[in-house]
């Protein structure tokens, strides 16, 4: 599994044209399900984000996490994490999960950072949709596992 986290001070979507989730502060997290990922994949992932310090403190030091600063998030499935453009130049996706593993991971992120983080909002998965979004920073951090 992949993702790409920024930090942003306002975060939207729609998905086929309806608006679907908005946050505040917050993080928007692009989440990306490889082939053969599992359920261990995505608690590392979900632990990691729930304590990465990625917002100021006081002093100006990243010091505090998303829970630290009531902050919202914003969890968007990115099968795109995994365009492998190495040869060719068209992205092949053949890394990526197939459709039924990947919701299933993505649900399961989800339902994780529900459970831990008080105001997450997500994109609807499969569809097209459009973010706008205010980055703050910018900040960006991309993880694996």
């Amino acid at each position: 599994m992949k993702v790409v986290i920024q930090r942003v001070k306002r975060a939207s979507l729609t998905a086929d044209g309806v608006p679907h989730g908005a946050i505040e502060k917050g993080l928007m997290v692009l989440l990306g399900v490889g082939d053969g990922d599992t359920k261990e994949n995505a608690d590392w992932l979900f632990h990691k984000l729930s304590v990465l310090r990625l917002f100021e403190d006081e002093n100006g030091k990243t010091n505090l996490s998303l829970k630290d600063v009531c902050g919202g998030l914003l969890v968007v499935s990115q099968f795109t994490l995994y365009g492998d453009c190495k040869k060719g130049s068209r992205p092949s996706f053949t890394s990526a999960a197939p459709p039924a593993l990947a919701l299933e991971l993505y649900e399961y992120f989800v339902e994780k950072c529900r459970a831990f983080f008080p105001f997450v909002e997500t994109g609807v998965f499969g569809a097209h949709m459009e973010i706008d979004m205010l980055c703050d920073g910018p900040f960006t951090v991309t993880i694996e596992h």
